[in-house]
């Protein structure tokens, strides 16, 4: 349900979100944008100096600034020491898709046995299966199903046509956004002499509060534990969880990121796009790792980047790379063999006995 936003005075989100106003506080802004296309009824924000140009010639109603890019704004303009933050909670006021209406939709199954909180909405066509229980205030979109057993926190939002299995266990205020599958089957196999067998995966998945799940990423039930994400965790789309991950809280995961079983990640970590993570292996708190790179080998140092990409570079630039690469081997042979002449083991012998 879309309802209209309304209009707010600097000096009411000022007050609010406890930002210091430098401008017209009765000036009335009514949405956001971006600082070269906002107009003077919305909020812009500078965070990156890379559009600090662009700053100037804004006619953005406000805009929110670091101290130091005060001086060069146009009009009104609202301090903040981190003003993408600061634009975060702003604009939720913005936010115009509001809750559907409460009930279940007349095309929706809900089992008998299943427990429905307060002013829990069902959309059309989904699916609550036995035994599961939904939270007061959560959104079950339009073609989503949950498998018996699973348990919905509070004020939980899940899109439209997202899979939750059994025994899948969500926290409070929980989002999982569309074609999201949590609670398939982890890729357990055990080869027997000339074929493979499937290994049952009898865990399930326990994802704590305030976790937000990006469109079409799944998260596997544990082989025999249960697959878990601590709170606050947020990943991005197309991620792969694998079985008896655990991830810790205040971790963001960036698309396509693959995590392989049983690995365990810390908390407050971050993971560039198409990173890749080994199986069995842990990472420690605080750790950043860059996009695209593999982590075979466990990190036991908290903090710090780690990175395995080569940057991009023009292409006569790249295949010279790529052909010395290609040399080093025969390289450190011809170095091998150097080392072992005679004329080398001579000359390191008469050293020894001049000292």
């Amino acid at each position: 349900m879309l309802t209209e936003t309304s209009k707010y005075s600097l000096s009411d989100l000022a007050e609010r979100f406890q930002l210091e106003l430098h401008g017209e506080a009765s000036h009335l802004v009514d949405s956001v944008g971006t600082l070269r296309s906002a107009t003077p009824t919305q909020v812009s924000f500078l965070a990156n100096p890379a559009y600090r140009s662009e700053l100037e010639s804004s006619r953005a109603g406000v805009i929110i600034v670091k101290p130091e890019d005060a001086k060069t704004c146009p009009g009104n303009y609202f301090i903040a020491s981190d003003p993408y933050l600061a634009y975060a909670r702003l604009a939720k006021i913005f936010d115009v898709f509001h809750r559907a209406d409460p009930g279940v939709h007349p095309t929706a199954f809900v089992a008998p046995d299943a427990r429905l909180g307060s002013d829990v909405s069902i959309g059309p066509k989904a699916v609550i299966g036995p035994n599961c229980q939904i939270g007061d205030g959560s959104v079950v979109g339009a073609g989503t199903i949950i498998e018996a057993e699973a348990r919905l926190g509070r004020q939980c939002r899940l899109y439209s046509n997202v899979s939750i299995g059994q025994k899948v266990t969500l926290g409070d205020r929980v989002v999982v956004h569309p074609g999201v599958v949590i609670g398939g089957d982890g890729f357990g196999i055990a080869f027997a002499v000339d074929h493979w067998e499937k290994v049952p995966q009898l865990g399930g998945v326990r994802i704590g509060d305030d976790c937000e799940i990006g469109a079409n990423s799944t998260i596997d039930r544990g082989a025999i534990d249960d697959t878990v994400l601590e709170e606050d965790v947020r990943v991005d789309n197309l991620v792969q969880i694998a079985h008896n991950v655990h991830i810790g809280a205040h971790t963001a995961i960036a698309a396509q990121v693959g995590i392989a079983g049983s690995t365990t990640i810390g908390r407050y970590c971050m993971f560039g796009g198409q990173a890749g993570v080994n199986g069995h292996i842990s990472v420690a708190d605080r750790v950043n790792i860059s996009a695209r790179s593999t982590i075979y080998h466990s990190i036991e140092k908290a903090g710090g980047t780690w990175s395995s990409m080569f940057p991009s570079l023009p292409l006569k630039e790249w295949q010279r790379g790529v052909k010395r690469l290609r040399e080093l081997d025969d390289l450190a042979r011809r170095v091998d063999a150097l080392e072992e002449s005679p004329e080398n083991s001579r000359d390191k012998t008469q050293g020894k006995k001049k000292t």
